[in-house]
């Protein structure tokens, strides 16, 4: 029996959840999915690869047949794949937090307003009367509902309002509200003979909740994806977000209409700075997303359970006997040595970054891009199995090796901003441990510029201080080209980094 066949029907599925086709297999109903589905939560924070996206998916696939969600509607108010529906929002001139949050309550308003009436067709009552009126007069009536449509539609709104076509027609958007949608938005038909009959977005929800009471149902309004909606905007986007949770702290008295905002842990903290009023209020409707050991090795178990063909191949009965499996497909330690730890521990210290966050998306990246390459050196070589491991010591380095190139780029860099790029850029091609002295040189900075500069770093998880020293994690060091040792001379013992990697 050859090695080749046996890698070939190990199937991990995708690490990234948009492209899992499986994902529904996998997922595990963990305490935070169902204090999300027990409506205990509301913004769900985790950090790039913990499974925000796997927990929209499940939910927005099972809502209609779980049972605490028989009267709730879950609707995306995002595009889940393609470019961020958000960014048009970052076009042109920054807008101030008050302004954002305008627009934010006119696509809440419009998406749902629209969604209910597409639900209900041509069942007409007087209160979706009042609705069609609504939206008819402020221009958000859309026989498309979708996200897209939608929050365009509103962008354009707006710009028509801060481009005016003549000085006649001039109309600005004051910080704390907006002409005919803020404070007041047209309802009904106007009084030719005076100015517009108005109300408040007070009343506009208050009547939007009114016909979601009359229909017995409820909507849940997610956001994903907000860590993309503003790539490349970096004036827009901590306002406009900022803009987005008062809005959600805005909506909470309405009932009927409830917002769930999946967002990155790091954005999160960007996004309340050191001044969110009611912060208190957002924090209560929180959970984080964490993965501790046990959970990603059922994790892992169930991936691997996935794979009949290869169990059958394994002559492994039992699909729940992990060990089995895992001791077929990966030698016992990938470095040999008394010191050396077995090949799971190896793996665990260096999917995590310098915040100890072991994202599962790391751990499945890491075996794939392992098998990827054993499978390319079978193809050469045609071994039999057995004996020995599915996977070797140089095939789960080589992977690792490439999950590092991966992560510096798609995580580590994409998340950092400029300034903190470049200082990361700095560490390349040095050692990976470092103290004061040798990241003063290394950064060209001191003082109080240094600390700056180097709890960002601790903050985005590229370095964690260990004792007195600071260290690059192994998850990015080949990325980077960074070897183990320090950077500065020292009579010191080795580290424990340094005697088991």
């Amino acid at each position: 029996m050859q090695v080749l066949g046996i890698l070939q029907d190990l199937d991990l599925g995708n690490s990234v959840a948009e492209f899992d086709t499986a994902l529904e297999k996998y997922f595990v109903e963990t305490h935070i999915f169902r204090q999300l589905i027990r409506d205990e939560a509301d913004i769900v924070a985790g950090d790039k690869g913990t499974g925000k996206t796997a927990l929209f998916r499940i939910l927005n696939d099972r809502y209609t047949a779980i049972n605490e969600l028989s009267d709730i509607e879950v609707v995306p108010a995002f595009n889940p794949t393609g470019n961020p529906v958000f960014q048009r929002l970052a076009e042109g001139n920054p807008l101030q937090e008050g302004q954002y949050t305008n627009v934010w309550k006119a696509y809440v308003l419009a998406l749902v307003g629209n969604w209910v009436l597409e639900f209900t067709g041509e069942e007409q009552t007087e209160l979706r009367r009042q609705l069609h009126n609504m939206l008819h007069r402020l221009d958000l009536q859309s026989d498309d509902d979708s996200p897209a449509t939608i929050f365009s539609r509103v962008v354009n709104l707006f710009r028509r309002l801060l481009n005016p076509k003549s000085i006649e027609a001039a109309v600005t958007i004051a910080p704390h509200g907006m002409p005919i949608l803020v404070p007041k938005i047209e309802f009904g038909e106007p009084d030719e003979s005076g100015p517009p009959q108005t109300v408040p977005f007070e009343e506009a929800f208050t009547l939007l909740d009114r016909v979601l009471s009359e229909l017995g149902i409820g909507i849940w309004l997610v956001f994903d994806r907000l860590d993309e909606a503003f790539q490349g905007f970096p004036a827009a986007e901590i306002p406009a977000l900022r803009a987005l949770f008062r809005t959600y702290l805005d909506l909470i008295p309405y009932d009927r209409i409830r917002l769930k905002l999946f967002v990155r842990k790091d954005l999160f903290r960007r996004i309340i700075g050191t001044s969110f009023v009611n912060l208190t209020h957002v924090n209560a409707r929180k959970v984080e997303i964490t993965w501790e050991e046990d959970d990603l090795w059922d994790l892992l178990r169930r991936r691997l359970a996935e794979s009949p063909q290869l169990l059958s191949r394994l002559a492994i009965a039992n699909s729940e006997d992990a060990s089995s499996i895992w001791e077929a497909l990966v030698p016992d330690q990938v470095d040999p040595g008394s010191r050396k730890p077995k090949t799971w521990t190896w793996i665990m210290r260096r999917i995590r970054d310098g915040n100890d966050v072991r994202p599962p998306r790391n751990l499945i990246d890491l075996l794939k891009k392992a098998q990827a390459v054993h499978i390319r050196k079978e193809e050469r070589e045609h071994n039999e199995y057995p004996p020995g491991p599915l996977l070797t010591s140089d095939s789960l380095k080589r992977g690792l090796s490439m999950l590092s190139d991966e992560r510096v780029q798609d995580t580590l860099i994409a998340e950092a901003g400029d300034e903190v790029a470049r200082y990361i850029e700095q560490f390349k091609g040095g050692k990976a441990e470092h103290n004061l002295s040798t990241l003063s040189q290394v950064l060209g900075l001191e003082g109080d510029d240094l600390a700056r500069a180097i709890q960002a770093l601790a903050d985005l998880g590229f370095i964690e201080k260990l004792g007195m020293s600071y260290t690059v994690p192994a998850l990015y060091r080949d990325g980077l080209n960074i070897t183990q040792g320090k950077a500065f001379a020292t009579g010191d013992a080795a580290s424990e980094d340094e005697e088991d990697n």
